[in-house]
């Protein structure tokens, strides 16, 4: 059924579907991994648990993101704004996928936290959507903006020889930053300083703890 028939109670039971689906792990790509036809290369095991880390870390990211994204779109204003949450999402759910697959290859596991920020990060969605759609979608601007500033770093840490990590990381920033421009051309409004500092502090505590657990 087309996401503009759906009343409020359809779209409360989606989103719950979603989110349990999310927070226990079950998610499909409709895309091939970037790093399909890339060969794993020989790391040490410094290196491999350096790169789980990292991945980990993109892992609650993209938890994160659907959590934003579940909620801006269950409560944007029009089915436009809408129907672009729904779409982005869907791309952050390869993202979800890619992710704990290559947690496995490097022989680790997704983070037990992420249940907690992906309660922090619908809270912050609603927040926004209830704000209107071009206060939501700002969000969605500045959330991407900071997220390829995170990738980027990610990109540069990532051991030399971990080509099927680096292959991921740079096709999430890609699909980042074309979410934050569509976003844009709809008619963000710019998030104001201290919802960005707000941002940045969980940012930064998600990124200091999921490296580790």
């Amino acid at each position: 059924m087309s996401s503009k028939h759906h009343n409020p109670l359809d779209r409360f039971i989606a989103s719950a579907d979603k989110a349990l689906r999310v927070i226990s792990g079950v998610a499909s790509a409709s895309r091939p991994t970037p790093a399909c036809h890339i060969p794993d290369t020989e790391m040490t095991e410094a290196e491999m648990k350096h790169s789980a880390g990292l991945i980990r870390v993109d892992h609650v990211g993209e938890v994160m993101a659907q959590a934003l994204y579940n909620s801006q779109a269950r409560f944007a204003k029009t089915e436009e704004v809408r129907a672009q949450f729904e779409r982005a999402s869907r791309e952050e759910e390869d993202h979800l996928a890619w992710t704990a697959e290559r947690l496995k290859e490097l022989n680790s596991q997704t983070s037990v936290l992420a249940p907690l920020f992906y309660a922090g990060a619908y809270a912050l969605g609603t927040v926004a959507a209830k704000m209107g759609d071009a206060y939501s979608l700002g969000f969605v601007v500045e959330t991407e903006r900071q997220v390829e500033k995170h990738l980027d770093g990610h990109l540069e840490s990532l051991p030399p020889n971990d080509a099927r990590s680096r292959a991921i990381v740079e096709k999430m920033r890609d699909d980042e930053i074309a979410h934050g421009k569509a976003a844009q051309e709809m008619g963000a409004t710019a998030t104001p300083m201290p919802v960005q500092l707000a941002m940045k502090a969980m940012s930064k505590v998600m990124t200091s703890t999921t490296y580790h657990i």
